[in-house]
């Protein structure tokens, strides 16, 4: 495929050096990695400076929800640059205000305050804090199977182990083991009995902490990172039951699986749950300008009409950010994005994916939603060994590498976890973009068959 420049390697080579010299990258031993040096994206597709162009199935992080530079968004930053290009927090501010209107129009029940983040993360942290200053609790309860951030606080809620390093072990959290069928803390063999023990185990867990240190229950509505597990039915209206006996705020992670991602505005739209607060990110303008932040429902907002909120951040609902969450926002409704992301799932990726499953003895499941998918792969269905162990490295994740190797061999950048693949494009990728990184799958596949037993 061509790329849109022609190729530059002098130029890629000088960018890849002092990338090598003085870029100090996350999650990664330095010394290891090898960061390809990217020359320009559009749509679904970047490339490199050797004239090598990839689809993009990881949507960057996943957040590139509409695709890297749309025109409307990028020509909505520019002109907030020339208009205002930042102001301090505590003024009323046009973009600001706009996309809290646009947002909060969007989020279920009464969600109607938004406080603006520059991230996931900070979001995350924000919210345990506006739940323990309500509740007057301390305890916040999280799944094990889960990602919420890299900052103080959220990075203790984490349950992967990027949290190892950091986790103090008294940050006031209490983990518990959330639904996930396929490889059943529970013994269950249906998504009934799995819901059932697993909202069990939850009340179970509470009542053991005592109902009245816990100021909050945080889950991902569809975990994102952790594998793409979708809630079995009946399960987050179990979770919101609980937390209303108790008093316990309900905080739904949509930093992931916000804005389009499932095929809904907000995965809680597929539940009919409605939280107490809400963490969004990524999607909310698909990554163009840093932006996150909290949705906050009117019981918790009225707490602090009196009482100062004791928090803030320097570029909290900065306006180049905000503009370009207002043009991504209308650009969703006006090109019908978030019926485009349904669309493309269930028509495109569940089917290919599942007949990728049928034909490949490595795919132990398949789950998702939306543009939300991921790939399981094992040694063997039978068993449901992992094709690489639980946080492998090196040598260990060999079967892993081989496959990802095969996907960008073949113009697919693929998203690679443990031993799944995440199959998260842009929510308007094509049919016709969809079906080839089907076909790449479908290729690195037969690669990763030749590890199962």
């Amino acid at each position: 495929m061509t790329p849109h420049v022609d190729p530059d390697p002098r130029t890629g080579a000088a960018v890849k050096a002092a990338d090598r010299a003085h870029v100090f990258h996350s999650w990664s031993a330095q010394g290891l990695i090898d960061p390809l040096a990217v020359a320009g994206a559009e749509g679904s597709y970047f490339w490199d400076y050797d004239g090598n162009r990839y689809l993009d199935f990881t949507s960057g992080l996943v957040f590139t929800n509409i695709g890297y530079q749309h025109p409307k968004v990028v020509a909505a930053i520019q002109e907030q640059a020339g208009k205002l290009a930042t102001f301090a927090p505590a003024f009323a501010v046009e973009a600001r205000s706009e996309a809290a209107r646009l947002i909060a129009e969007r989020t279920p029940g009464d969600l109607d305050k938004i406080f603006f983040t520059n991230g996931g993360a900070e979001a995350v942290e924000n919210a345990v804090r506006l739940a323990r200053l309500h509740t007057g609790r301390h305890k916040v309860m999280s799944a094990y199977r889960s990602y919420h951030g890299a900052t103080a606080q959220a990075i203790n809620l984490t349950g992967d182990p990027r949290r190892w390093a950091s986790d103090t072990g008294s940050a006031g959290v209490v983990r518990f083991w959330a639904p996930f069928l396929y490889r059943s803390a529970f013994y269950s063999t249906t998504e009934a009995e799995e819901c059932a023990r697993a909202l069990t185990h939850l009340e179970d867990t509470i009542a053991f902490e005592g109902p009245g240190t816990i100021a909050a229950i945080i889950l991902e509505t569809v975990p994102g990172t952790a594998g793409i597990m979708t809630p079995p039915p009946g399960y987050l209206a179990g979770v919101r039951e609980i937390c209303d006996r108790y008093g316990i705020v309900l905080v739904l992670d949509e930093v992931m699986s916000g804005f389009g991602r499932t095929g809904a505005w907000f995965a809680a739209d597929l539940y009919g749950v409605t939280p107490d607060l809400m963490t969004f990110a990524k999607g909310v303008n698909s990554g163009y300008v840093p932006l996150g932040g909290v949705a906050i429902s009117a019981e918790i907002a009225a707490t602090f009409d009196k009482r100062p909120f004791p928090g803030g951040l320097t570029y909290s609902g900065h306006p180049l950010a905000c503009a370009a969450a207002v043009a991504t926002i209308n650009v969703m409704e006006d090109e019908g994005i978030v019926d485009q992301a349904a669309h493309i799932g269930s028509t495109v990726l569940e089917p290919g994916l599942r007949d990728l499953a049928a034909r490949h003895p490595s795919v132990g499941e398949v789950r998702g939603t939306g543009v939300f998918w991921a790939l399981e792969l094992v040694k063997s269905q039978e068993t449901r060994e992992p094709l690489v162990p639980y946080n492998a490295s090196g040598a260990d994740a060999s079967p892993m590498a081989a496959f990802g190797a095969a996907c960008k061999k073949n113009g697919v950048w693929p998203f690679i976890n443990m031993n799944r693949t995440h199959v998260v494009p842009p929510c308007n990728i094509t049919e016709a973009e969809a079906k080839e990184g089907l076909a790449v799958l479908d290729e690195a596949l037969s690669v990763a068959d030749e590890y199962t037993v």
